[in-house]
Order: C-alpha cells, then structure tokens, then sequence
C-alpha cells in the first residue's frame, strides 16, 4: 500500500462565511440541476415485519434499551410503506424533480443471502413507477445503514464476507429496477456506519472496538467497488454510479503545529480513508502511520485496492457543520464530551486520533448543536473539485433540524431553515460560479422521521409529520424551496 495523491486539508483557524450575494442580485441556477429531498428506508418506511422483511441491526439497535432516546424506534417511523403515494404526490405538488430514497436490505433480501424477496422489490418498483409518473427523478442508495442482523451475527463489516454479500444484494436490486432508474449510489456515510456504528458505538451495532471500525472502513471500501462492478454488469450502459461521503470540513484551531497535524490526522479519519482508495487507489500514508499501533492494516488483501479503485460516475456529498480541532490540550474534557458532533460515549470514532481535541465552532445553531456555516460547503465543494476534476458532484444531503410546530393558523412556520437554505445554497451558486461541476441538491430531509439515536425529537423535515396521526404538513420552507425547484431561482428569504 503506498500514500494516496491527495492533497493536505486546507482551513483557516475560523473559517470563513460564505459570500453574501449582492443585494437585489438574483441566485439563479442553470437548466437542468436537479432539485431534491432525500430519505432513508429505516427513517421513513416502517412496516418492519411485513412482507418478509427480518430485523436490521437498527431494529436490534432500537429496541435494545438505553439506545435511543425514549426507546424510540422505526417498526412504524412515518409509514411511508403504505402512504408512499401521498408522499409522492407531496414531491410533485411542490416541484421537485428528483428524490433520493434507499432501499432497505432486509426487506430485498431478509438474510443477507440468497434471491430476493419479490414483494420487497415490488414495493420499489411502485415507488419508483409512481415517481417517474410525476415527472420526478429516482436516485436510489443501496446502503443507508439498515445492515441484515444476521450478517451482524456472522461479524458485520468487520468482516471481508459482507463485502461480497452487499455485492449480490446491488446486483439483485439492479436487475430489479435498473431497467426505470440511472442514477445509483452504493453507500451512503460510510465513515458513519464504520466509526459511530463500531467505534464509538452510538450508532447500530452498537459496537467500541477501534480496530473492527478500520476493518469495517475497509470492508466498506470494498463493498462500494464490488456493488459498483457488479451493478454495470447489469445496468444500461447511460446509468451512473456513485457513492455519498460525509465528507468534513477540518480546520485548525491556531496555525500552530501541533493544531495542523491534528488536522492531518482528523481529515485522514473523516475523508482520506474513503476518498483515498475510492478516488486514488490507495490509502493515506499517514492514515497507516498514525494507526500503526492499533494494526498493520493485514485485512488489505492484494487486489483489494484496485476492486475498491472503480471509475465514479459522480460524486455525492453530504455537508452540514465543518470541524475545529486542535491538538492535545492539558485538562481537556474526556472523549465522553467531545464537540465533534456525533453523540456523547466514552468511546472515541477517531482510532488512532482520540487525543484530539473538538471545539465548538462559533456562529448561530442549529437543533442539534451544529454550527451554520455555509461557506463550509463552498470550501468543501470546491476541494472535491480539484481532488476529483471532471467528476460531476451532487449534494445529496444538506439540511437543518429545528423545533418545529404548528401555528395558531395551522401552518408550520420556519423562518430558520428558510436562512439556512438559502445560505446553503448561495454557497452551491458561488461553487458552480467558481468552475465546480454540481449538477444537484437534494435536501435533507423530505419529511421529519426516525433521527437514529435522537429518536423522533430532531425534526430536518421539509414536510411536517404529526407523529400521532401521521398527518403530513409542508412547512413554509417546503413552499420556499419548491419555488426555487419550479423556477430555478432562489426567493428571497421573506418571500413564503
């Protein structure tokens, strides 16, 4: 294994917002950039013992007490299983013109193994049959999380076999619908399934072992190249295969030393070990140096990297706050309360890195805690424009978590998310303006849902959800951002 090529993560100590559009200085977007809302299956579909589907490790996660906030769980989420045409017709009423949706693993293929389940499949067919009918753009995510239980009982991503695994379930599901969807995306956040799934342990299986969560990166790698070999050999030669990285944004606290090698080895944690083998074919030199003494990196098999190494498509990004690290600081808080924004635990997803320390980035905030910064998605933008150039890129998530209600009038009123948005997406504008090739925007998310280990108390939904009746409500900044859909300029933020 030898260093990747990419270049050292650049930053400034705080940062820097991004460029204020010129007042009375429409933001307008070229024809043809995709206009949409994301969602995940286990967030949203519920119906979780119907039509074959078996537990995922997030059902296990869920209902395994002290997990979840309030023991929350997705067996019903928001019921888009059964109300999937409503929601459907939601996304048309509003504009939209793409929707990136994932398909749950259990419910194709409850084991892990073997043919797929036809009732599963046929669900997706109807979805996406009722979303081409409305003029709306399938994106489909083949991994959002929702790994089979029983692969987690025979060692999960640790373990090289659910590579292999993951490669049969993309090609079923590409046999499946590869005839009515291009646009295809093999993993969604891997470094999320790896580091917060098998390192810290805030997230499904649960798990605290440094070492599982590099071997789980790994294994993940090589999922994303097998399923991506495997769905061409069965899709239509016009369809594009991508992946979604959450890729951070990491900057130093100071211009000291030791605060820029903090950065190093975070970014090499956070966007190296993805982006080096998928984009390069290799992983970061100082990745392996930094993780020396935890392990020698043996699971990197020959060939591995090159199986990884397949020509993208395109290139999704999901951005919602950049990082501010610095080196080890004397009397800093533990690991346990860490401003990294991934969960209070007593167990670190930095292998290697659990010294650095986090500090909350200034400026306002959303629900979660997580500063807003658009510039950070200009910055980030941009640095995939010159790691990857000539590879089309699409943010597909973007969004923001608010204390959302109804008013006296019935309406879901959210000034805030409207600023967000459009900050957000002024920073997509000045991108393109500055040469990158962004041909998309899918927000985050279509409808409030399940929000993993937050339970339902986090709403990031365009669309209001009461979670007693199930009753769907746009919120203003659904009808704000539909009208930036159908016209393809940004309104002004008082404009709904």
């Amino acid at each position: 294994m030898s260093a990747s090529g990419s270049p050292a993560p650049s930053g400034s100590p705080s940062g820097s917002p991004a460029e204020s559009v010129a007042v009375g200085s429409p933001v307008v977007f070229p024809a043809g950039f995709l206009w949409g809302a994301a969602t995940s299956a286990y967030q949203i579909e519920g119906a979780a013992r119907e039509g074959g589907r078996t537990p995922s490790i997030w059902d296990t996660f869920s209902h395994t007490p002290g997990r979840t906030a309030g023991g929350e769980h997705g067996d019903v989420a928001v019921d888009h299983y059964h109300r999937y045409r409503e929601d459907v017709a939601l996304m048309a009423d509003l504009g939209l013109n793409a929707y990136r949706f994932s398909v749950s693993w259990p419910r194709v293929q409850p084991t892990g193994r073997g043919p797929a389940v036809q009732v599963g499949l046929d669900f997706y067919r109807r979805l996406v049959d009722g979303l081409l009918a409305r003029g709306i753009k399938p994106a489909v995510t083949l991994y959002h999380w929702d790994l089979p239980q029983e692969l987690e009982d025979a060692g999960g991503w640790p373990e090289r076999e659910t590579a292999y695994r993951f490669a049969e379930y993309a090609r079923l599901v590409g046999e499946a619908l590869g005839d009515r969807v291009e646009q295809w995306i093999t993993l969604n956040e891997p470094w999320c399934s790896a580091f917060l799934g098998y390192g810290s342990g805030v997230h499904a299986p649960g798990r605290t072992d440094p070492v599982a969560a590099l071997r789980a990166a790994h294994h993940l790698n090589l999922a994303h190249g097998l399923a991506a070999s495997a769905l061409r050999s069965v899709l239509p030669g016009h369809d594009t295969v991508a992946v979604s990285l959450n890729s951070s944004v990491v900057r130093p606290l100071s211009g000291d030393a030791a605060d820029l090698a903090a950065v190093r080895r975070i970014d090499d944690l956070a966007n190296g070990v993805f982006h080096g083998p998928m984009l390069h074919g290799a992983y970061p030199g100082t990745l392996l140096e930094a993780t020396s003494a935890l392990t020698d990196w043996s699971f990197v098999r020959d060939g591995d990297l090159a199986a990884i190494h397949q020509p993208l498509d395109a290139l999704g990004l999901n951005y919602y706050t950049p990082a501010l690290v610095s080196g080890p600081v004397a009397g800093a808080p533990g690991s346990g309360a860490r401003a990294d924004g991934h969960g209070a635990s007593a167990h670190s997803p930095w292998p290697g890195a659990d010294d650095v320390v986090f500090h909350q980035t200034p400026g306002e905030r959303t629900e979660m805690g997580w500063t807003i910064d658009p510039g950070g998605l200009h910055e980030l933008i941009m640095r995939y424009a010159r790691e990857a150039p000539g590879l089309p890129l699409y943010i597909t998530e973007n969004g923001a978590a608010y204390e959302d209600a109804p008013g006296p009038d019935g309406r879901v009123h959210d000034p805030e998310r409207i600023a967000y948005l459009h900050g957000h997406l002024s920073a997509v504008r000045r991108a393109l303006t500055d040469g990158a090739d962004v041909r998309g925007y899918y927000l985050w998310s279509l409808l409030d849902n399940f929000e993993w280990a937050y339970g339902y108390g986090k709403r990031f939904g365009a669309v209001y959800v009461d979670y007693a009746t199930l009753e769907r409500t746009p919120k203003s900044s659904a009808h704000w951002y539909g009208q930036a859909a159908r016209t393809g300029v940004l309104p002004g933020v008082g404009a709904v």
